[in-house]
Formats: C-alpha cells, sequence, structure tokens
C-alpha cells in the first residue's frame, strides 16, 4: 500500500481495546485491511520483505518463512506504539513487556522482534536489519512466521517507525 492510501476495513477483522491498548484480532482476514486512524498511518509490509529475508535464508541453507498473520498484527501494534511514543524501543511505558504482547496478539512463541527508524522503504529497514549482527540472528533463528510492519505519525513528520515479528 503507498503511504497515504487507505484499504477499506474488512467484515471479519475484530479489533478490541484494551487496558494496555488497541489489540486486533483476525478471523480469517488478512491483517493488511486494518484501517488506519485519523492519528496514524500504518500498514503491513511482510510482502515487501518476505522475498528478502527468504533469499538470505535459503543461501544460508535454512527454510523459509510464511506470512503469519499474528505475527503481522504484533509488528502493526508495535509500530502504532512506537510512531505514537515517538521512540523506537522495545518497550514502551510502565510494565511493558514483549512477552505479554505476543500473547496478547497470540504470536506463536518463540518469537523475536526487529525494530528500526527513519527507513524509507521495506527493503532499506530490512537492509537495516541484515547489517546488524542481532537483527541478522533473528532473522537466521529457527522460526517460521514473519510480519512486517510499518508506523506513522503526521505531527512527527511522518517519520517512519519499522517492527518486524518472527515467530514459530
Amino acid at each position: 500500500m503507498r503511504p497515504g492510501t487507505v484499504q477499506p476495513l474488512k467484515r471479519r477483522t475484530l479489533l478490541i481495546l484494551s487496558a494496555g491498548g488497541l489489540v486486533a484480532a483476525l478471523a480469517g482476514c488478512r491483517s493488511t485491511d486494518i484501517l488506519p486512524t485519523d492519528d496514524d498511518l500504518a500498514e503491513l509490509q511482510t510482502e515487501g520483505a518476505l522475498p528478502i529475508v527468504n533469499s538470505l535464508r535459503q543461501k544460508k541453507g535454512l527454510a523459509g518463512l510464511a506470512r503469519k498473520p499474528e505475527a503481522e498484527v504484533a509488528a502493526l501494534v508495535q509500530a502504532k506504539r512506537m510512531a505514537k511514543a515517538g521512540k523506537m524501543s522495545h518497550l514502551i511505558g510502565f510494565n511493558d513487556s514483549f512477552l505479554e504482547r505476543m500473547k496478547e496478539t497470540e504470536v506463536p512463541l518463540p518469537a523475536a522482534e526487529n525494530i528500526a527508524t527513519g527507513q524509507d522503504s521495506v527493503e532499506r529497514a530490512v537492509q537495516a536489519w541484515i547489517d546488524s549482527k542481532r537483527h541478522l540472528d533473528n532473522m537466521l533463528g529457527t522460526y517460521q512466521g514473519l510480519g512486517v510492519a510499518v508506523g506513522r505519525h503526521p505531527s512527527s513528520a511522518n517519520r517512519p517507525y519499522w517492527a518486524m515479528v518472527l515467530s514459530a
């Protein structure tokens, strides 16, 4: 999806408000159908990242990853959280927990998360992760699923905040 475009909300997407924030639960639909709010622009980027990550994994003799709706939701939630806070961090706010976020979005464990900010495309975000040993190790881990999203907040000049979630 190009920046500034919005896809319609599908009927099978269920949005749940909890004390910890917004959680999207999916029932058989694509996560790309989640509608951004007026306060932020967020979109999934898994399809752009998947061929790059799988090519890298193939060169290392590893099995490819597949789109995982739960990982996409978790990545979207994290990208939106970072954009709203205006900071790149795995943990935002008091009592934040990576494990609890993964459980809330029903991501199969084990799971890992890569984050980045400032890159203007999914290809550049993935390359930044490839160039970082710890992030590269995550992408080459024993995972099966992938979700990638970018969140932007208009009041911070649409600065992109990227999240990648890898899952069992």
